[in-house]
């Protein structure tokens, strides 16, 4: 399956962040936790030289914590402010202004020297679709003031929200690039529902998730759907249809149903905290 998508409000998207960037003395990057550099638009960093730089790693409680860690220490080794966060509880939120003020200490100093007080600090915040930016603006601001969503696309413009005299956020589009660099990319991307799962054939997907979840995860599979996990994902499938009574008419195993299924399953955790990608294939 080819995993690729980058509808056309995206380079609308890309080019309004490309003309506010000079306004920005911070970019604030959400990461899914899972996938944390296949969950990086390489385009960010073009567009975010010589600023000040924040890695968050949302939807954390949903990826393992032994790599969270892992993560966290390989993106400081690379010069980023980095913290694990979920948006949807709050964990982690309330360390980030302090964040801010750490990554920003060079561009506060300056102001001050210059006689420029309380301007607030500026930050753009950025990330793929359906990364959780709007939850986590609305979890910082302590209201709602974003649109947010289950599927990619929600927020489709740019909104500046003054959270104190402090700070003030930029809100932009979820935006992809043009290619993905490998077919890797794009299969973890559409497995956390990064990618309109529309234009994607839902089995081949959760073979793949399977394949994977039942290697490196081995018994999560097997506990969630009480089955006997195999080495084939298709008969692994055909099982969870069996144990979830997903059929067609007669006896038939509704294949794509329980695919959708244990998609769903992963992408809210109900299968187990699993993160897809490790710092040492980045390397």
């Amino acid at each position: 399956m080819n995993y690729q998508w980058y509808p056309g409000h995206m380079m609308k998207a890309k080019r309004m962040m490309q003309e506010n960037i000079k306004l920005i003395d911070l970019v604030i990057e959400l990461v899914d936790a899972r996938i944390p550099m296949s969950s990086r638009n390489p385009d960010i960093d073009e567009l975010s030289k010589n600023k000040s730089r924040i890695i968050l790693l949302n939807k954390s409680d949903l990826a393992d914590g032994r790599y969270n860690t892992e993560w966290t220490e390989y993106f400081k080794e690379k010069g980023f402010h980095v913290l694990e966060i979920n948006s949807k509880t709050g964990s982690g939120v309330k360390a980030i202004q302090g964040l801010v003020q750490e990554a920003c200490k060079e561009k506060i100093e300056r102001d001050r020297k210059r006689g420029i007080k309380n301007r607030p600090v500026r930050a753009m915040v950025v990330g793929i679709p359906n990364v959780g930016k709007s939850t986590f603006i609305n979890a910082f601001a302590g209201r709602a003031c974003a649109k947010t969503g289950n599927k990619p696309g929600v927020t489709k413009g740019k909104q500046w929200i003054r959270l104190n005299q402090n700070l003030e956020l930029l809100d932009t589009p979820g935006i992809l690039w043009p290619r993905f660099e490998n077919r890797e990319v794009g299969e973890r991307l559409a497995m956390i529902g990064s990618i309109n799962d529309e234009i994607l054939h839902a089995d081949e997907l959760a073979f793949a998730l399977l394949k994977y979840v039942m290697r490196e995860y081995p018994g999560l599979i097997g506990k969630r759907y009480e089955i006997e996990e195999t080495q084939d994902s298709y008969e692994t499938l055909a099982q969870i249809c069996v144990s979830r009574k997903c059929f067609l008419k007669g006896e038939e195993p509704d294949m794509i149903r329980a695919a959708k299924m244990v998609t769903e399953d992963f992408r809210s955790g109900r299968i187990g905290r699993i993160t897809l990608e490790r710092p040492e294939e980045w390397n």
